[in-house]
This record gives structure tokens, C-alpha cells and sequence, in this order.
């Protein structure tokens, strides 16, 4: 008889806030392929050579902003939302939770539900839209883990769900209450990544920055294009929350030096709005389905600080979908249709990790 789990995976955090925990997090994360893409003995080199020499110690500080007394907000946001997930499927399948670097690792886990008869599992990733550095890594390394230590288990895998309509309802319905304050403007900031990204990501080879408006000319590439993901998220909330063209655009975070990111940046927009009368600005995040530190010190902290230092007079960051009841009733749905037989909420964790690759 088969025994059914749900393992939801998302980013991680450093142990703690010290240097070396930071280090060793950032080795995990940045050494990883699909995040920086350089041939091995390049990328050895800028993260050993560069980025580990003095990011750290930076980042620790940016860690000890948000850090609560119980450690970091994004694992702990993450437990609350397996716990209520949980609590909402009752005996249907347990649910487990596993960070793509840092702990619970993937393969501490998969190991797990190998040691508990697990015989078939709902992967879903923490991530609403397809990246090679996000998504696909997160499939992938569950995949090569599951080949290593747990062979016999089944694994289906939730594909991004960016325009789901029940996780843009979840969006409007934690958003509502702070789009209805007092506000010149709506800022949709999401998580930045290099544009050669976005070419590697198009199978295609013809599409991606290529043709005029590439994001909305229809294009079987989309399944697999961020940026077009991100674009079709901020249109249907907008949509649905009645939001005027003229009174939103989108941004993008967290680049890293020496090569094009998607633009315009948010750190620039941030500093441009207060100059074109935008003084009541709202910031949402809807990259992330839990603060973390880019949402917390970044854009609430950081960002807000910014705002209001070129002229801003109010600024809301929106918090994200966390473990609030919108966000659990959309989970559990999936999970149900999954257990249900619903073969369209997912797809065979090998077909997955060949889209991806």
C-alpha cells in the first residue's frame, strides 16, 4: 500500500548570524551551479578568491537585522507553514520540510521518508516562478538526492505557479487591506537574476531578448522564462485588484556586480519615485512566498530608508504570503488534487529534472 508525503522545499539561512555560519552558507549557495554558472575552476576562484573574502562578514550584518531570538525568520516561517499544512490534510500525508542550502538539508530529509516507507512523494518547491538558480536547482538537487538515498520512492513535482489562480487570489487577498491605504504608487519588486539567464533558460534560442516585447508575445519558452513569469504574476493581481496602469510597475532586486541584470533595479526605482511625486509608496514582493532577508533588510529596512531619503514621505512594504490562512488553503488545494489523482498538478520528478537541465 502506498504511503504519500508532501516535502516542501525552500531557500535556507545560515545556522546563526556568526561569520564562519555565514560563510560556510554562502559557500553552499554560491558554489552551487545554477546560481553562479561559471566552469568550475572559475567559479572556485571568484568565490574563494573574492566573494568569501569579504561578503560574509557584510552579510552577518545584514543577518543580524532580522534575526529573531529563535533563530532565522525564513526557517521559521517555513516550519509554521509545514505545521499548518499539515494540520489542514490531518492523515492524508505528512508533510516534511527540507532548505536547499543550509538545514534541514534535502538529503537529511529524503533520507527520512525513506526511513518512514514513504512510497510516493509531492515535491513543492517554495518558489512561484521558474529560475535556473531557484526552481530548477531545487528539483534537481531532490532528484539526484532521491536517486542516491531513497531509489524506490515516487516523486511528482509542482511546476512554477505564478499564474495559478488560487495563489493570485492568496496575493490579493494578504495585499487588500494595504492597497486600500493612502498611496501614490505600487512598486512589484521581485528577486533579480543576470539576463544571460534568461537566454540560457529559452530552448529555443530565438526568442529571449530577441524578439520585440518577448515577455508578452506568446512563446512555448515562457514555461521556462522568469522574467515573462513575473510579468504574467504582477498582471493578473493587478487585474484583479483593479490597480491603474499608471499607478504600478515592476523592479528588480539583489543583483550582484560585473554583468547585465534584469532591469530597471529596485534600489534605483526606490531613489527615482520620490522625484516624480510618487511620496505614498507600497512595495510587494511577490517572488517570495516568506520574508526573508531580502524582503526584510532589504527592502523594508534598506529600501525604506532609501525611499524616504530622496524625498519619500511614506513607505508599506506588504508582507508576503507567509504562513497566513490564503497560502495554506492554496497548499492544501494542491496537495488534495494531487492525492486526488489530479495528474495536472505535477509532473514525474524525472520529467522535471530533464525540463529543467
Amino acid at each position: 500500500m502506498s504511503k504519500r508525503a508532501v516535502l516542501l522545499v525552500n531557500l535556507g539561512s545560515p545556522d546563526s548570524t556568526s561569520v564562519p555560519d555565514v560563510r560556510r552558507y554562502l559557500r553552499e549557495f554560491l558554489g552551487d551551479e545554477r546560481v553562479l554558472d561559471l566552469p568550475a575552476p572559475f567559479r572556485w576562484l571568484l568565490l574563494e578568491g573574492i566573494i568569501l573574502r569579504t561578503r560574509p562578514k557584510k552579510s552577518a550584518h545584514a543577518y543580524e537585522e532580522i534575526w529573531t531570538k529563535d533563530g532565522s525568520p525564513l526557517v521559521l516561517t517555513s516550519k509554521r507553514v509545514a505545521a499548518k499544512l499539515a494540520e489542514q490534510l490531518g492523515s492524508a500525508a505528512p508533510v516534511y520540510l527540507a532548505m536547499r542550502y543550509g538545514s534541514p538539508s534535502i538529503a537529511s530529509v529524503v533520507a527520512q521518508m525513506a526511513r518512514d516507507g514513504i512510497t510516493e512523494v509531492l515535491l513543492f518547491p517554495q518558489y512561484p516562478h521558474y529560475a535556473m538558480s531557484s526552481w530548477e536547482t531545487v528539483v534537481v538537487k531532490v532528484f539526484q538526492e532521491a536517486a542516491r538515498l531513497a531509489p524506490k520512492i515516487k516523486f511528482d513535482s509542482v511546476h512554477p505557479f505564478y499564474a495559478d489562480a488560487d495563489y493570485i487570489e492568496a496575493l490579493y487577498q494578504v495585499s487588500a487591506p494595504y492597497f486600500a491605504q493612502p498611496h501614490d504608487y505600487i512598486l512589484f519588486s521581485y528577486h533579480g537574476i543576470p539576463v544571460r539567464h534568461l537566454r540560457k533558460a529559452d530552448s529555443s534560442k530565438g526568442h529571449c531578448t530577441l524578439v520585440p516585447d518577448c515577455c508578452t508575445t506568446c512563446s512555448p519558452v515562457h514555461s521556462t522564462c522568469y522574467k515573462a513569469q513575473c510579468l504574467a504574476t504582477t498582471r493578473a493581481l493587478v487585474r484583479r485588484a483593479s490597480i491603474p496602469a499608471e499607478r504600478h510597475s515592476v523592479s528588480f532586486q539583489s543583483r550582484l556586480a560585473g554583468e547585465p541584470w534584469l532591469t530597471p533595479y529596485t534600489d534605483f526605482e526606490l531613489k527615482r519615485l520620490p522625484q516624480e511625486g510618487r511620496k505614498r509608496l507600497i512595495v510587494m514582493t511577490p517572488a517570495f512566498v516568506a520574508d526573508c532577508l531580502e524582503t526584510l533588510e532589504e527592502i523594508a529596512g534598506e529600501g525604506k530608508e532609501d525611499f524616504l531619503a530622496a524625498g519619500g514621505d511614506h513607505f508599506q512594504h506588504v508582507p508576503c504570503l507567509n504562513d497566513q490562512p490564503p497560502y495554506i488553503d492554496f497548499l492544501a488545494g494542491r496537495v488534495r488534487a494531487w492525492l486526488g489523482g489530479d495528474s495536472l498538478t505535477g509532473t514525474h520528478l524525472r520529467q522535471a529534472a530533464a525540463i529543467a537541465v
